[in-house]
C-alpha cells in the first residue's frame, strides 16, 4: 500500500449540513489557518491516513460531479477551492435529505501537498454529544449548570467515519483515492442508505492492496485455526508460529505452499484450509506488506484458557532465555516465563 508521511495544508473550506434544515449552510470563505486549526486539522488527517479501516479506491466508469469537479481542481482547470467546497457540500447535502438516518455534520474539505502529490481531502465531521458550563443570575445570584451542546466537532483524538482523499488520475494509477467508509453496527441494514458514501457521493469501488490481503490472510488464518484447533495447542502454536515467520521473511505468500507445510499428515485440514482462505476472497499468491507486518507484529497478545491474557512484544517472545513454549507431546504445551527479576500489578 502507497503510504503518506509528509501532509501540508494548503486551504480548508468548513460548511454546515444540518438535516434539519432545508439547506445547507455554505461558507464565503475559507478557514482562517491559525496554529491550533491547522494542528486540529493535520491531526484528523494524519488520523485517517493512519487508519485500519482506510480502503483505496477506483472512480466507477459511470459520470460523478464529485469526480469531475476535483479533478477539474487537481489539474488546474479551476483553483476555487471556494466554488469546490459549495458543489462538493451541495452533493452530500441531497444524498443526506434523501436519507434521514444519515447524520447532520460539519463537512471539511482540505487541499493539501503530500510526498506522492496534491489530493483534495474530505472530511465528514459528525456531531459529537459534548458538554459545557452555562452561567445564569437568578435572584440577583451567579447560578452555574452544564448543558449540552448538541453539534460539537470530533476531538482530534477522535476517529471520523468517513473520509475520502483524492488524487489526480493518471493513466498509470493504480488507485485514484483513499477512502474511510466505516459502518455503525446496527440490525438495520439500511440504517445508513448502505454505502451511500461510496456508491453515491463518490461514486468508487474498492481496489485490493497489499495492505488488505496481508492483513485478511492473518486475519483468516487466525479464524480458521481458531474454528479447527481449539483443543489443540500445539498445532495451534505450530500454524502461528508459521504464518508469522512467512509474513516477516517473504514478499509474497503461496496459499497451496502454506498449506501443504503447515498440514502435510492432515489433506482434509489442508484442503479445508485453502477453501476458507479462498472464501475470505483471497487469491493463491499474497503479496506482503511488510511494513504493515512490522507494525502489526510488534506485540503479542495471549489469550491462554480463557482464564489468562498475556502480552509481550515480539522480541521477548522470540528471546528463549525470557519466553519459552514447551510442547508436551499430547496437544497441550507449556509457556514459561524465565527469569524474572522485577514485576509490577496494573
Amino acid at each position: 500500500m502507497e503510504y503518506i508521511n509528509d501532509i501540508n495544508i494548503q486551504e480548508a473550506v468548513i460548511h454546515i449540513l444540518d438535516n434539519n434544515s432545508s439547506e445547507p449552510v455554505l461558507n464565503e470563505y475559507t478557514l482562517e489557518l491559525t496554529e491550533d486549526i491547522y494542528k486540529f486539522l493535520h491531526k484528523h488527517i494524519e488520523k485517517c491516513l493512519k487508519d485500519e479501516e482506510l480502503k483505496t479506491a477506483v472512480f466507477n466508469s459511470e459520470r460523478n460531479i464529485v469526480k469531475e469537479i476535483v479533478q477539474d481542481y487537481l489539474n488546474g482547470v479551476d483553483s476555487d477551492i471556494l466554488g469546490l467546497s459549495k458543489e462538493l457540500a451541495r452533493q452530500l447535502f441531497l444524498i443526506m435529505k434523501g436519507n434521514v438516518n444519515i447524520p447532520s455534520c460539519d463537512l471539511i474539505i482540505v487541499s493539501l501537498v503530500t510526498d506522492v502529490g496534491p489530493m483534495i481531502g474530505i472530511l465528514k465531521m459528525d456531531y459529537v454529544k459534548n458538554f459545557t458550563h452555562s452561567v445564569e443570575f437568578v435572584n440577583d445570584k451567579i447560578g452555574i449548570g452544564i448543558v449540552p451542546q448538541a453539534a460539537g466537532l470530533p476531538a482530534s483524538s477522535q476517529r471520523i467515519q468517513k473520509a475520502a482523499f483524492i488524487k489526480p488520475i493518471r493513466e498509470d494509477n493504480v488507485f485514484d483515492l483513499y477512502v474511510i467508509d466505516k459502518q455503525k453496527k446496527s440490525n438495520d441494514d439500511d440504517e445508513y442508505g448502505a454505502n451511500y458514501f461510496m456508491n453515491s457521493f463518490l461514486g468508487c469501488s474498492i481496489v485490493a492492496n497489499k495492505r488488505d490481503m496481508t492483513k485478511t490472510f492473518l486475519k483468516a488464518s487466525e479464524a480458521w485455526t481458531r474454528s479447527n484447533v481449539s483443543e489443540n495447542a500445539e498445532q495451534a502454536e505450530k500454524i502461528r508460529t508459521t504464518i508469522k515467520s512467512k509474513l516477516k521473511e517473504e514478499d509474497s505468500i503461496n496459499i497451496e505452499e502454506v498449506s501443504k507445510e503447515l498440514f502435510k499428515d492432515n489433506p482434509t485440514q489442508k484442503q479445508d484450509f485453502e477453501i476458507f482462505m479462498k472464501g475470505n476472497g483471497l487469491e493463491n499468491e499474497v503479496s506482503v506488506d511488510k511494513a504493515w507486518v512490522e507494525k502489526k507484529l510488534k506485540r503479542v497478545r495471549l489469550k491462554i484458557d480463557k482464564d489468562i491474557d498475556l502480552y509481550i512484544n515480539e522480541e521477548a517472545y522470540h528471546d528463549d532465555s525470557k519466553f519459552e513454549i514447551q510442547r508436551n507431546g499430547d496437544g497441550s504445551i507449556n509457556m514459561i516465563i524465565k527469569h524474572v527479576i522485577n514485576y509490577i500489578e496494573k
